[in-house]
């Protein structure tokens, strides 16, 4: 008997021996071939979907027959994908089953392990697969994506038409929207907190932190209640009914607001409210009594109430101020439209506001609050959620009345409560309130002692 005249020939001359018949070489230019053709499809799926508004704004204003497919195929993007995603497979079938049967026909000759044929039948096609027919075509078509688009438009609107890549794109393009249709219409049930956490995801992005902070404004706006927006009724100018014009002209130069609440013996029962515009024909008579009459009706809403509910209230009502009132029908302040809007936009100042929070930071851990100061501001300041600075009953506003509420009584100075991660030393009080705290970050004071 012969011996095999490739068992004792070196793997690349017998690779060399085995591939050389006219059918190995017209494979081999038909596995090139294909491998192109993957790259290509493969890169216009990430060309086409990568397209962005001012890129579409773009094609549009181009005469070009190329632009106008473009915007054409994405018109039906499910139609489009799918086009994509049939006819890659097809091809990475094709290349898998065509260059298996060519490593076979160069390897008939080489005794080599089942492990190594494996590795190269398997891992090696799959390498190059990956590497030619899907990541570098994507990479560049994704930097590229406006000519690259262009490049494939008339390519892949023709293979929506050819049979049976058409007729596979009809078969599962109708299948997934008769899914979409029994499982609800093809609705998506997000909650509040997974909308956080994929705009926290965000964050490594290219976007910058005002717009992160925008997002993060319009996830929370239908949680936040009026309660946490307010201005307490302590930090409201209001005018008493019987005031006069002379001392209601003070009052208004004083505080610089346009519009004041205007209340009748006591700030719990307000009658309206006054615009200040409504004074203009006034100005310089003194003698001035009836300015009460232009007071405007009040609207009053409870401190529990979603801030996006309010804002309806106040499009439908065209109103831009609201009293707050408590289950008891007590005045607990006044929320504007301007508070309402900052929930999303961040602060809005103009000429008659502070232009900042008025706080001590004593150390990284340690800072020094005015009673009045409102909890969700104080959160603000020192990075805390504001969710773990409340109590049970979610009743206080401010941080003395936080205070207040812990201690179930008011504090004296250098009296101090705690609230889990948070120690807070009381530095000024009288009879009625708690008018200074010394805040102290417990678990930040414990991590740095150890």
């Amino acid at each position: 008997m012969d011996a095999d005249p490739y068992s004792t020939m070196p793997l690349q001359e017998a690779i060399t021996a085995g591939f050389g018949s006219s059918g190995d070489i017209f494979s081999l230019i038909t596995l090139i071939i294909l491998l192109l053709l993957s790259a290509a499809v493969s890169g216009s799926e990430a060309a086409f979907f990568s397209l962005s508004p001012s890129n579409k704004e773009d094609l549009g204003k181009d005469e070009e027959k190329k632009s106008r497919t473009v915007l054409k195929l994405l018109e039906k993007p499910r139609d489009l994908l799918a086009t994509i995603l049939i006819t890659n497979n097809f091809v990475n079938v094709g290349i898998v089953i065509l260059s298996s049967s060519l490593l076979q026909s160069m390897l008939s000759g080489v005794n080599i392990s089942p492990g190594t044929h494996f590795f190269i039948e398997v891992v090696l096609i799959t390498l190059v697969l990956l590497l030619v027919g899907e990541v570098i075509p994507k990479i560049y078509a994704t930097n590229n994506a406006v000519g690259f688009s262009k490049q494939m438009s008339l390519f892949l609107n023709g293979l929506n038409k050819v049979p049976p890549i058409s007729w596979i794109r009809f078969l599962l393009v109708g299948g997934s929207s008769f899914i979409h249709r029994i499982s609800g219409n093809g609705k998506v049930n997000l909650t509040s907190d997974e909308l956080e956490q994929a705009i926290a995801l965000t964050r490594k992005e290219d976007i910058n932190e005002e717009e992160h902070k925008i997002l993060e404004g319009i996830v929370k706006f239908g949680n936040t209640q009026v309660r946490q927006i307010m201005r307490p009724r302590m930090d409201v100018y209001a005018i008493e009914k019987n005031t006069s014009f002379k001392e209601l002209l003070d009052i208004i130069l004083d505080c610089g607001h346009s519009r004041i609440p205007v209340y009748e013996d006591s700030f719990d029962k307000v009658i309206g409210i006054l615009f200040i515009k409504d004074l203009l024909p006034y100005i310089g008579r003194e003698d001035f009594k009836d300015w009460i009459n232009l007071v405007r009706q009040p609207f009053f809403v409870t401190e529990k109430r979603k801030i996006d509910d309010l804002l309806k209230d106040f499009q439908e009502k065209k109103v831009h101020m609201a009293v707050v009132v408590d289950e008891y029908g007590g005045t607990n302040g006044i929320v504007t439209l301007e508070d309402v809007l900052e929930e999303i936009v961040g602060d809005i100042t103009d000429e008659f506001d502070e232009d900042e929070l008025v706080y001590t930071k004593i150390d990284d851990n340690t800072y020094l609050f005015e009673g009045k100061t409102a909890i969700v501001d104080v959160a603000k300041v020192i990075g805390a959620d504001e969710k773990s600075m409340s109590t049970e009953n979610k009743a206080a506003e401010t941080l003395g009345g936080l205070v207040i509420e812990i201690a179930g009584k008011i504090p004296r100075n250098n009296e101090f409560v705690e609230l889990e991660g948070f120690k807070m030393i009381v530095e000024s009080s009288d009879k009625k309130r708690v008018k200074m705290i010394k805040l102290i970050k417990l678990e930040q004071e414990n991590e740095n002692a150890e």
